[in-house]
């Protein structure tokens, strides 16, 4: 059962993260918590400084985390994207392709789950941060 689970090959950022409103008001912060109803775009004239988002999911049914993600994948963000709280496994692939490349769940996951749920289909419907070429337009290019 892993705790935290992280899909990047660089090292995990140690940097405790800072609420929005304290990053803005500290200004030398590179780990910033988001938490839901905070707007991520204030962030994006940062992001090439930040190291660590943390974005919080207070209940896994509050779908805003994933907006959050992707607009910051969308803007340029290519740090440590953290998915933390109430995650839940079922989630993991919509998170990992809205942007998410690491968890810090309440309850631990199992990771033979999670690798089943993450390798479960090979194809996708619809476009997303993550790259993968949706598999109407492998069929019709």
């Amino acid at each position: 059962m892993a705790d935290f689970l992280r899909f990047r090959d660089d090292a995990p950022h140690e940097e405790p993260a800072v609420t929005l409103d304290s990053f803005f008001e500290q200004g030398h912060a590179s780990a910033v918590r988001i938490e839901p109803g905070d707007d991520a775009r204030r962030l994006i004239p940062h992001l090439d400084r930040l190291e660590l988002i943390e974005v919080a999911f207070e209940r896994f049914r509050d779908g805003r985390g994933y907006s959050t993600a992707r607009i910051l994948r969308e803007s340029g963000y290519t740090g440590e994207l953290r998915a933390a709280g109430d995650v839940l496994v079922d989630q993991i692939v919509h998170m990992r392709r809205c942007g998410f490349d690491s968890f810090a769940p309440w309850a631990p996951l199992d990771e033979a789950v999670v690798k089943a749920a993450l390798d479960r289909y090979d194809f996708v419907y619809q476009p997303a941060p993550d790259g993968q070429v949706p598999v109407w337009k492998l069929r019709h290019g």
